[in-house]
């Protein structure tokens, strides 16, 4: 048996894998490793595809070109065909490798750790089964691996759990997940579920090692390291199989070209991780404008001026008019590098006219969410530019941004005297410095001047507030931060706040100002005022 052998069978196995991952799960060692993977792509049989994404450093992933499946069906006795279908490597196996291809690289890197405690490992792709991997420990127990990407649909990414749940039985579950919030939120999903959960940040699982304590279960234990997520795995050994593909396309060996004329599938692989946090970025704040995005990103203009020309050539992100926006590509990328639906996000989001003829107004923008945020563009941008400026004075500050979520991740959903409810902010952020986490909620208020409208502006949020559920969902109590266009409006509203928690008796950590003062004193600066004594303060 030789390395060479060993990496070709391996990446039948495992397409895509980087060097480091597959010294990690072959067992040969770096060098023999680094050594065949050379020696392989100078006889053609494997070919290397650079990748980086906004988690994992640039690094080489590799694949077999067509003579190298021709060169594992007869190590291995069997025809072309045969071989294909009993792999991950068909053409449409490749597609959605490709089109997933940073959370496929997360996987890895979790596998890769793994191998340090538990050697060897026997792994398998799904391509629509509610995981997105299995593994088995030389024991034979089984890990199911799940990514929840960070535009997934909150309702869609439950039906899937619910699958996972009434689905086979492995030894433990494995859940990545893309920030603090949702891993709470996926917790209580999970809290029931028959076999132990095990939750991490995905950032956090791709990052550290063996004995990191970065892992909780779904009840909520202290932290835990890989190493003991597998000590408190139970002995199933749930290994399903997903019914065979009727058609074994072979696929055709991969040629880049420049980003435009790139066929989708090959996107993940050629964006840099820097473009790809534009595109994250312009996703969560559509119709944002060129200088809050540089606020955001923290570079220098000249930077994202590169980066945005690149983007707008490949047609991936749209300028209209002084604002950014993702075309129906860059949100197909998203959606499928996510596992979600492309035409839902495309129903929502979608910037195309639907009358290509007619000028661009907010009644003929496709996407109905997009539309709704086009047609009330000056409450869009003022909430951007809230946030912008939060993220600048954050880095002046020493502030980490933990997490800013735009509304449409922002909503939160409870139930109150059995019936549910919810509340639906513009934004919610998640701030850390040294020891200290700050997090609000944030309501640009532009419609409620009359005292009927301004306390149903807070009912939803006296509801939330009126039970453990604001502690429940963020480890800590969020600040309620209303911004109103001037100072009259502002002093009006404590005044009806003040009214609202006497009555209802509930202690609503909320916060006010107004425009001007928060233009000159920022959102981290003494800009605001609370309804106990209406003293001006600094947020948090």
């Amino acid at each position: 048996m030789t390395a060479g052998r060993d990496l070709l069978r391996l990446l039948g196995e495992m397409p895509f894998l980087d060097r480091l991952e597959a010294a990690a799960v072959s067992g040969w060692s770096r060098g023999a490793v680094y050594a065949s993977c050379a020696a392989l792509e100078e006889a053609g049989l494997v070919a290397p595809l650079p990748h980086a994404s906004e988690l994992i450093a640039p690094t080489r992933r590799y694949h077999l070109t067509y003579a190298g499946l021709r060169r594992l069906a007869d190590l291995e006795g069997m025809d072309p065909g045969g071989l294909l279908r009993s792999r991950p490597l068909t053409a449409h196996w490749r597609r959605l490798l490709l089109e997933r291809l940073d959370g496929v690289a997360s996987i890895y890197r979790l596998t890769a750790a793994l191998t340090d405690a538990a050697w060897p490992l026997r792994f398998r792709w799904y391509r629509a089964a509610p995981m997105d991997a299995a593994l088995a420990l030389p024991d034979g127990r089984s890990l199911f691996v799940v990514r929840e990407g960070r535009t997934a649909d909150r309702t869609a990414f439950a039906k899937r759990l619910w699958r996972l749940r009434e689905g086979p039985r492995p030894g433990a579950y494995l859940l990545l997940v893309p920030d603090a919030i949702r891993l709470r939120h996926t917790a209580r999903l999970m809290v029931a579920a028959p076999v132990p959960t095990f939750l991490a940040l995905e950032r956090d699982a791709v990052a550290s090692g063996l004995d990191a304590r970065v892992w909780r279960t779904a009840a909520g234990s202290p932290w835990l390291s890989l190493r003991e997520v597998l000590d408190h795995a139970t002995p199933r050994r749930a290994w399903p199989e997903e019914e065979l593909l009727v058609r074994a396309t072979v696929p055709r060996d991969i040629y880049r070209g420049g980003l435009r004329e790139a066929p989708d599938r090959l996107l993940p692989a050629m964006l840099g991780s820097a473009q790809k946090r534009v595109l994250g970025l312009i996703a969560d704040w559509p119709w944002i404008a060129p200088a809050d995005l540089v606020a955001l990103l923290g570079a220098s203009a000249r930077h994202i001026v590169r980066l945005l020309r690149a983007l707008e050539g490949a047609s991936l992100v749209a300028r209209v008019g002084e604002r950014l926006v993702l075309q129906d590509r860059g949100l197909a990328l998203l959606a499928h590098r996510d596992r979600s639906a492309a035409d839902l996000a495309r129903r929502r989001w979608s910037a195309r006219p639907r009358d290509p003829h007619a000028p661009l107004t907010w009644r003929n923008v496709a996407g109905r969410r997009s539309r709704q945020l086009l047609r009330t563009i000056d409450h869009t941008a003022a909430v951007h530019g809230f946030v912008a400026a939060l993220a600048g004075q954050a880095r002046d500050e020493g502030w980490e941004i933990e997490q800013l979520d735009p509304p449409h991740r922002a909503s939160r959903y409870f139930r109150h005297h059995d019936r549910l409810h919810s509340v639906h902010p513009d934004a919610f952020g998640l701030l850390r410095r040294e020891g200290d986490r700050r997090a609000f909620f944030l309501e640009w208020e532009r419609r409620a001047v009359r005292p009927s409208t301004m306390a149903a502006r807070l009912a939803p949020y006296l509801r939330y507030y009126a039970s453990q559920r604001p502690t429940d969902d963020h480890g800590l109590r969020p600040d309620v931060l209303v911004v109103f266009e001037d100072e009259v409006a502002a002093d009006h509203f404590l005044r009806v706040a003040r009214k609202e928690m006497a009555r209802t008796r509930i202690d609503l950590p909320l916060r006010v100002s107004h425009r001007a003062l928060l233009e000159r004193e920022g959102p981290l600066g003494a800009a605001w005022r609370t309804p106990k004594n209406g003293v001006i303060t600094c947020a948090g």
